[in-house]
């Protein structure tokens, strides 16, 4: 993603559908709630087991477009959601780069429940930076970034949440979204955005949904594993998503996680929600790590050879997925 500064169990339960088919003793129609006839308990989310699938796209190596890693990792998140009970597409395109090279990529989309159509989109970037350019950054700015923040820790917290749904049904369907080729962007100070996010933006322009299902609305997650993270508002998530940011902000401080979303200003940003906004029409909003104190706007091992398994935080990993699995849940009993 490119910062542009100055610029948001365990048991299947049937859902009452019923509204005013019936009569009071006075001739009235009643109002039937439209909540599910039983709910369903939020379960835990397993920061150990969110921090192994991080360490596991690390051991691959950077999964940057057109090697064996990115192949490799391919191919294992696929067979996860696939073993997770998740209906799996790989959308394969291939993009033209800022500098002229043709990327062999995968957007990697898991369907859970895919017959129903009250849907909530999640979505992480898959790859990794080909090339450590932080400017903050003094090394070979020709090596790749292993991203184990940047991208990896994303994909982590989605892929226990896939095994979560399987662990404790739930009747409400879930996109998750591994978008490719996000990190291939022009970092340049004059760089058009578009040169990045190019895996949301195919997405965006070839929705994979039949009979006109769409979700209700996205949450994107990226760069939220490193210790005493600071999510804030974005301006896309703000002006084009707003409803659904204090939503999951509202939800996270009553859950006791406010000391990570925090309700400032954050600036904007290029990253995937920006084109599944624009192009693709869902509301969806960023949750992404952006310190109050940094030059760059991101955390210091952004774009370095330093993001490694290292920096990652079991801690915050729980705390975004506790909250994400919150959501799922708590809009299916009606909560929210």
């Amino acid at each position: 993603m490119r910062n542009k500064l100055g610029l948001l169990g365990g048991f299947v339960c049937i859902l009452t559908l019923s509204f005013t088919s019936c009569k009071n003793g006075k001739g009235q129609p009643e109002v039937v709630d439209d909540k599910p006839a039983v709910t369903v308990k939020v379960p835990a989310f397993n920061r150990d087991s969110a921090f192994q699938y991080v360490r596991k796209q690390t051991e691959f190596g950077p999964r940057v477009p057109n090697t064996a890693a990115h192949q490799s990792c391919k191919n294992w998140l696929s067979a996860k959601l696939k073993g997770y009970g998740l209906e799996v597409i790989e959308q394969n395109f291939t993009p033209t780069t800022f500098d002229g090279k043709k990327l062999n990529s995968t957007n990697i989309i898991g369907q859970y429940r895919p017959e129903l159509s009250r849907r909530i989109l999640l979505a992480a970037h898959w790859d990794s930076r080909p090339f450590a350019d932080s400017p903050d950054f003094t090394g070979d700015k020709t090596k790749p970034v292993m991203g184990a923040d940047d991208g990896g820790s994303g994909v982590g917290i989605l892929l226990e949440i896939a095994r979560q749904l399987q662990a404790n049904p739930v009747d409400i369907g879930v996109d998750i979204v591994f978008f490719d080729a996000e990190d291939y962007g022009d970092g340049g100070d004059n760089a058009k955005p578009d040169t990045w996010c190019l895996g949301s933006q195919h997405w965006a322009r070839n929705l994979h949904y039949k009979n006109g299902t769409r979700p209700e609305y996205g949450i994107l997650l990226d760069m939220v594993g490193a210790p005493a993270a600071r999510f804030g508002f974005d301006d896309v998530s703000y002006e084009r998503a707003g409803d659904v940011l204090q939503k999951v902000w509202g939800l996270a401080k009553e859950m006791g996680y406010g000391q990570y979303f925090v309700e400032e200003p954050t600036g904007g940003i290029t990253d995937d929600h920006v084109y599944v906004n624009y192009i693709a029409g869902i509301k969806m909003i960023d949750i992404i790590n952006k310190p109050a104190a940094s030059k760059t706007g991101f955390v210091s091992h952004w774009h370095t050879d330093s993001d490694t398994i290292d920096k990652i935080d079991r801690y915050t990993l729980r705390a975004v997925g506790q909250v994400l699995l919150a959501v799922i849940y708590r809009e299916f009993n009606g909560e929210l």
